[in-house]
């Protein structure tokens, strides 16, 4: 997922070592030539790669570039691996998983099983392997970024939405290989799933409209012109909404009403089961609801709660600025 990166690299191996309850003395990569793009990204990726290494007392070694047979080893190991994984997947039927999670736990049976074979072996090997140190090193990298007005901020060539809170603040960023850890000084005030460019795009967006949905609802008619509006609408059901309620009402009332209803989906945790009211109604040739009407739907007034109010009795400061206030009084006037 983060491809040959240092965070990926490092989370990785470090995940590994305290699977095998040890580090060796040596640690073999290829010439990861795929993890820069430039000598300034080879320079930081060595300095942090050999930072790792000396927190793991580890020797680190790569193979000569375009000689892969030098890993033909650990090659071997990994073409058997992907054959196997292929199988698996072959016999579950599908290779959709829900979350990543759900991956990561199939991976987990499949490398489990393929370890079985030499666990007996590793077993002897184990008992050579250095003590872990107590914590495990930095695995990401670290960025400052302020957040724009639109709140977002770009981070690796894609563009990502925080909450509006943020807006104007200077943030520290802690780039991991799967996720981004947004700081205020020493607080964690968001952590948002990591996203890369699909392959032959140069850049990505990623926005969640529950971030941005309160300050636009404030200036509706900047819908229209966002340059990330399409990405904004959640689901492909609130996309054919917008391009109903464009059709059926004027210009000005399809922003106010389209941000309205992202306003009460976000406010109701309604998302779903209101895009779906709205589009079935569609679908019936009915035309959609107002604004007003949804509002009146899912804002109607709540019933206000009745007070009992006890007037003070006025005599009782006169007792006070007397200097005769008792704690008796105190209690029947309270």
């Amino acid at each position: 997922m983060g491809g040959e990166s240092y965070s990926a690299l490092a989370d990785g191996l470090q995940s590994a070592l305290a699977l095998a309850g040890g580090s060796p003395v040596e640690h073999r990569t290829d010439s990861l030539s795929a993890a820069f793009n430039n000598h300034a990204e080879e320079q930081k990726l060595t300095k942090a790669y050999e930072a790792l290494c000396a927190h793991y007392n580890l020797r680190g070694t790569r193979n000569n570039p375009g000689v892969s047979h030098e890993n033909g080893a650990i090659e071997c190991a990994h073409g058997s691996f992907k054959r196997r994984l292929d199988q698996a997947l072959k016999l579950r039927g599908s290779c959709d998983f829900i979350t990543i999670k759900d991956y990561q736990a199939f991976l987990n049976t499949v490398t489990e099983r393929l370890n079985k074979r030499c666990q007996s072996r590793f077993n002897d090997e184990q008992c050579a392997l250095q003590a872990l140190p107590g914590e495990r090193f930095m695995d990401y990298s670290e960025l400052s970024l302020k957040v724009t007005r639109s709140s977002t901020l770009e981070i690796k060539r894609v563009l990502y939405s925080v909450p509006s809170r943020m807006i104007g603040e200077t943030v520290r960023v802690h780039v991991y290989h799967d996720r981004l850890a947004f700081f205020i000084g020493q607080t964690l005030t968001a952590t948002l799933l990591r996203i890369y460019p699909k392959p032959g795009q140069e850049r990505a967006r990623c926005i969640d409209y529950r971030h941005i949905i309160h300050s636009l609802s404030a200036k509706p008619q900047a819908f229209r012109f966002l340059q990330f509006r399409d990405e904004l609408l959640p689901t492909d059901i609130y996309r054919q909404l917008w391009q109903h309620c464009d059709q059926q009402f004027q210009s000005r009332d399809a922003c106010k009403w389209i941000v309205g209803v992202l306003r009460i989906a976000m406010d109701h945790d309604c998302e779903e089961r209101l895009g779906n009211e709205l589009l079935t109604s569609v679908d019936n040739n009915q035309p959609l609801p107002t604004l007003k009407a949804l509002q009146v739907r899912y804002l109607g007034k709540q019933p206000v709660p009745i007070i009992p109010a006890r007037q003070q009795d006025l005599a009782s400061y006169d007792h006070l600025l007397q200097g005769n206030w008792h704690l008796t009084e105190a209690v029947d006037h309270a």
